[in-house]
């Protein structure tokens, strides 16, 4: 974690550092207030800001957000009381260090506001096959798209490859291309120059040179506008930039990771992303299975938020009851890990008794997890199973769904043509014909004979 420190550095403010230094953030110090801004304008990031509560706060904090700049403020010092405490809180400051600072408080406050504590959890086969695909290619330089649905954890994922990567000890920043509007996001990636526009006090540098030499994250890239694919399509391709309103290219050396919940190739076919730049990302593709899809995770991320909530929030860590964790289980997740852990944090808050028990595990409208999809009898479970079959032909078209079955069947029958064409109900030249179809396109055929994966045309 990267911290900026904002004011003098007196014997107490030293120890808090020297603290957070051994808790693993990278440290970083300035005086002002303006000093910070501009430090951070210059590209220098920072995960956290710990500032002076003498410095005036609210203006350090409009200051940053006029350039677009946002990172989480704790504020400290010595001799403040309750009042100043409280002031520096409603001048936007996340937290209030007391010092002399404790130990045990630095590293809850940089954990909990920072959340850079994002572990790689998994037990089940499905998620380990893609953790072991992830660990043979994290030390290489290739563009990675890693997709998924939303709230399957495709930033931990990213997080985990760049700490994999031979980049490990260089920045990794995070760009949500979804969360900033169009007219912004060019300046936002690529910076701009002084006077490049309304507002454009100073030079700005953007993410692509704020990361370099390390790890440059693309989140939700399938959101980025079409005309401004076409300038990154650039700077991956000549590892140049262009900052707004300048004439020079400026050099990067990054390696870009990007994410997308859709599905991007049918968005190239839509018009509405580059097929050109689809291939320069997607040299490997890490897909996330859903949380529905590793039964076997659910109950290992619960234990695991639990653990995490509660030292968050200063209370016991409660074991989680087994007829909970019967329902943790049998629910569905639509909303994947990122559902998860927000139950798990409303449970750590709830529970009253010695464990974590049903009641105290709450969906997002209040409703008990009993009243959900939760059965432990199989009928429920089959109706589970039909639910989620439907709901993943929903947004398909036909040919994507043939294509599907086809393949599924071929699998089935460990690449047996014959077999296969028999039980689809068409003639083994059809199917020769579509499998040859599939293979120009790409896609892994099963190899007759054998249920694995190769690519090549149909025999």
């Amino acid at each position: 974690m990267r911290l900026l420190v904002v004011g003098r550095l007196s014997g107490q403010l030293a120890t808090a550092v020297k603290m957070a230094m051994a808790h693993g953030a990278k440290v970083q110090h300035v005086e002002r207030g303006d000093q910070a801004t501009e430090q951070l304008r210059r590209g220098q990031g920072a995960d956290l800001l710990m500032v002076d509560w003498r410095i005036d706060i609210a203006a350090l904090i409009a200051a940053n957000e006029a350039e677009r700049i946002h990172v989480p403020v704790v504020a400290c010092g010595v001799d403040a009381g309750p009042t100043e405490a409280a002031a520096a809180i409603r001048a936007g400051a996340k937290e209030f260090i007391p010092l002399p600072p404790e130990a045990d408080l630095i590293a809850a406050v940089l954990s909990a506001v920072a959340d850079d504590e994002r572990p790689m959890i998994s037990a089940d086969p499905a998620m380990k096959a893609v953790i072991q695909l992830a660990d043979q290619v994290a030390r290489s330089e290739a563009s990675i798209l890693i997709t998924g649905e939303s709230g399957v954890g495709k930033e931990v994922m990213a997080r985990y490859l760049h700490q994999k990567s031979k980049r490990s000890d260089r920045p990794f920043i995070s760009v949500n291309c979804a969360a900033i509007p169009d007219n912004l996001l060019e300046s936002e990636l690529f910076g701009h120059e002084k006077g490049a526009f309304t507002g454009a006090v100073a030079r700005r540098i953007g993410k692509f040179e704020e990361a370099d030499g390390g790890t440059l994250l693309l989140d939700e890239i399938s959101e980025m506008d079409v005309r401004l694919q076409a300038k990154l399509l650039r700077a991956i391709q000549e590892r140049v930039i262009d900052r707004v309103g300048g004439g020079k290219p400026v050099p990067v050396n990054i390696r870009i990771i990007a994410t997308s919940n859709r599905d991007l190739t049918r968005s190239v076919a839509e018009g509405t992303f580059r097929e050109d730049l689809l291939y320069r990302l997607n040299v490997v593709n890490l897909k996330l299975p859903a949380l529905r899809e590793r039964p076997g995770d659910v109950v290992a991320l619960a234990d695991h938020f639990v653990k995490k909530y509660a030292a968050a929030n200063g209370v016991p860590v409660r074991p989680i009851g087994e007829a909970a964790r019967r329902a943790i289980a049998g629910h569905r997740w639509t909303g994947n890990v990122r559902e998860l852990e927000n139950a798990m944090h409303r449970a750590v808050l709830l529970a009253t008794g010695a464990e974590i028990d049903v009641e105290a595990i709450r969906l997002p409208d209040g409703q008990p997890l009993t009243g959900s999809t939760y059965d432990a009898g199989p009928a429920g479970r089959a109706a589970q199973t039909a639910d989620a079959v439907s709901r993943a032909h929903v947004g398909q078209t036909v040919a994507q769904m043939e294509k599907a079955l086809i393949l599924d069947t071929l699998t089935h029958c460990l690449g047996n043509r014959t077999h296969a064409a028999n039980i689809l109900g068409i003639s083994i030249r059809t199917l020769r014909n579509k499998l040859n179809e599939y293979a120009d396109e790409g896609t892994a055929i099963p190899a007759p004979q054998s249920g694995v994966a190769v690519s090549g045309y149909a025999a």
